[in-house]
């Protein structure tokens, strides 16, 4: 049976919204700044976010805009800018109904105003998700600076994309291996902040909390049970009641392994656009999934139905 093309729906795309200007690149190193260079110029085209929809190859695109792109070299926002990211996401959403979705931008760090902003976010402007950072310095998510977001979210009934940064003392010791020590540094950083949510009884504290990590984080989806403070923990039953996984890299193998543990309802398409993915993702993605025997179904779930289920509050 030949299976129809899929409507792939890309969980994992970042861009940033008009008006806005990426981080400065002038210092980093020569080869580094061409790259980043090349990357901040899709970043902030709206034309380009839209060519893989336009193309055929898309059917849309969630969108985020991570602060960290926009930080100075101390890591400071300027004030008001997080509520400005919201406003314009939500207008860039509203411009391509049904093509581009966008996820809140939000410091989950910042106690009462993180969660003041979110429900403003959801409930005023629209946006049926957010995207958090996986720490802060040395605070993770289970500190209770994070708490006040982490429960709206899961009064709302809307997804957290928990999205890596680089944590300072590990990316510094793994700078010397190149992009792949940054990945290895920022994945570890991802999975971290899952332990710290399973291990401090986050995730059974807050029931319809849902939390998207990304394919570098799949370590800790591998734990063994029981986890936690305790030694009690179910951590996999956690993971497969709240925790979902993107197809980032698009490995068979890494896809495989977040099915068997997750189930195929916890794993979005998602490709790192426009940072780490190149060229179209349909057919690698499609690839992927043929090649580890899903049926037309379970392809589709991935593809984009798991996606549109988190987006709709219906987990």
């Amino acid at each position: 049976m030949t299976i129809p093309a899929l409507a792939v729906i890309d969980f994992h795309t970042h861009h940033l919204v008009a008006g806005l200007t990426p981080a400065p690149t002038d210092r980093l190193p020569d080869a580094l700044r061409a790259h980043w260079n090349t990357i901040n110029a899709k970043l902030v085209d709206e034309a380009a976010l839209l060519a893989d929809i336009e193309s055929g190859d898309l059917a849309a695109r969630v969108v985020n805009t991570p602060t960290a792109l926009l930080a100075d070299p101390d890591g400071a926002v300027l004030p008001g800018a997080i509520a400005r990211i919201n406003d314009r996401l939500a207008a860039l959403a509203q411009r391509h109904p049904g093509r581009i979705h966008a996820l809140a931008t939000i410091d989950a760090f910042s106690g009462d105003a993180g969660a003041r902003e979110l429900l403003r976010a959801v409930n005023d402007l629209g946006l049926r998700g957010a995207f958090i950072e996986s720490a802060k310095g040395e605070i993770l998510l289970d500190a209770p600076q994070a708490r006040p977001t982490l429960q709206a979210a899961a009064d709302l009934g809307i997804p957290l994309f928990v999205h890596p940064v680089n944590p300072e003392g590990l990316t510094r010791q793994l700078s010397g291996y190149g992009r792949l020590g940054t990945l290895l540094a920022r994945g570890t950083i991802n999975a971290v902040s899952l332990v710290a949510l399973i291990g401090s009884g986050t995730l059974e504290e807050l029931p319809r909390l849902n939390i998207v990590v990304t394919t570098p984080a799949l370590g800790t989806i591998l734990l063994p049970a029981p986890f936690g403070k305790d030694g009690q923990r179910d951590a996999n039953a956690l993971l497969r009641r709240q925790v979902y996984v993107d197809t980032m890299g698009f490995h068979p193998a890494l896809i495989r392994a977040a099915i068997d543990v997750l189930g195929v309802e916890h794993v979005v398409a998602g490709s790192d656009w426009p940072i780490v993915s190149t060229g179209p993702i349909g057919p690698r993605l499609a690839d992927a999934l043929k090649s580890i025997g899903l049926n037309e179904r379970e392809q589709n779930l991935i593809a984009s139905g798991n996606t549109l289920r988190l987006l709709s509050g219906r987990q």
